[in-house]
């Protein structure tokens, strides 16, 4: 069950750098367990139903919008828009800048999906500053997930894939799709990014079974906003090399961690959760049936909000 509602205790934009400035939250007990809510997308922004996994008497729960993106300035969904200094190594540049601020000397993670790469790679690189980490929705950033979500899905839902695919020129549909999309959603009129946005995130919806549309889709700047840096992380492959997660997840062996996956998530097609645990020594994976790309399922939750009371506890 989700732990009440809360508002944040203190919030504040914090300036990056690159002309970018980050919106940032804390939440819960000031003096409590440092928790640092990594979001989706690329480019979702924070869920304030994200703080409801936390016991808030225990934890001091830090939320961030990533550059680009929710509250955060310059906003992708502005009619014009440069992506140039927004990569995977500026967004963990940007929580080791926020973690000073707010002096926290080591966080619990929490993501999923999009979340849960960033949280693997600032995992990798920062070791000594994560306490625990707890995923959903299970992705590292090997090509081959990247290249299910663009088009290996097509076979399992093709309306939706054909209508995807005819949302780019003739000559690009055999390409690269979320390169030949984000041609589309950079370009100046307004008529063609916001159509392209339409079209990409009509495909998104298309490719989840058993979740509900997003209803945020229906905002043309969310929607402009989330294609925008989604097709821009996706056409540069995540900015990271292919399988570079995988192949280091032994270093994380002495962080806790559990790793939460619906067995009707499209991820368990090319094999991310157990590769995941197997390569990370002491991590613990729970399947649930009947779930999928989802944290509204009352079995995700159950399971998530344990792993947080749980490591509640370690201090």
């Amino acid at each position: 069950m989700l732990y009440p509602e809360i508002e944040p205790y203190e919030h504040g934009m914090l300036d990056v750098g690159d002309g970018h400035r980050i919106y940032w939250e804390t939440c819960g007990n000031p003096d409590g367990k440092p928790a640092l809510v990594v979001h989706g997308g690329p480019g979702s922004g924070c869920s304030e139903n994200v703080r409801r996994f936390f016991d808030p008497a225990r934890y001091r729960i830090v939320l961030a919008d990533q550059r680009g993106c929710g509250r955060s300035t310059p906003h992708a969904g502005a009619p014009v828009a440069d992506l140039s200094a927004n990569t995977t190594d500026h967004l963990i540049a940007d929580f080791e800048l926020l973690r000073t601020r707010l002096g926290i000397e080591k966080w619990l993670l929490f993501g999923g999906s999009w979340g849960s790469v960033l949280s693997l790679a600032y995992a990798l690189r920062h070791t000594e500053r994560v306490s625990e980490i707890v995923l959903m929705g299970l992705a590292t950033d090997r090509f081959i997930e990247v290249e299910m979500l663009i088009r290996g899905l097509g076979a399992y839902f093709p309306d939706g894939f054909a209508k995807f695919r005819e949302g780019v020129p003739e000559s690009e549909r055999d390409g690269d799709l979320s390169a030949a999309y984000h041609r589309l959603l950079m370009d100046p009129d307004p008529a063609v990014h916001h159509q392209a946005a339409k079209d990409w995130c009509a495909w998104e919806d298309a490719m989840l079974p058993g979740v509900p549309p997003h209803d945020v889709f229906e905002a043309p700047a969310y929607r402009l906003c989330f294609a925008r840096l989604v097709t821009h992380y996706f056409s540069n492959r995540v900015f990271l090399q292919d399988g570079e997660i995988l192949r280091q997840a032994g270093k994380l062996a002495g962080i806790p961690a559990v790793l939460a996956q619906g067995v009707l998530d499209t991820s368990n097609l090319v094999g991310t959760p157990w590769l995941l645990h197997h390569a990370w020594p002491g991590s613990e994976l729970v399947m649930l049936d009947d779930v999928g790309h989802t944290v509204s399922a009352a079995s995700m939750q159950e399971v998530l909000i344990g792993a947080t009371d749980r490591f509640a506890l370690r201090g």
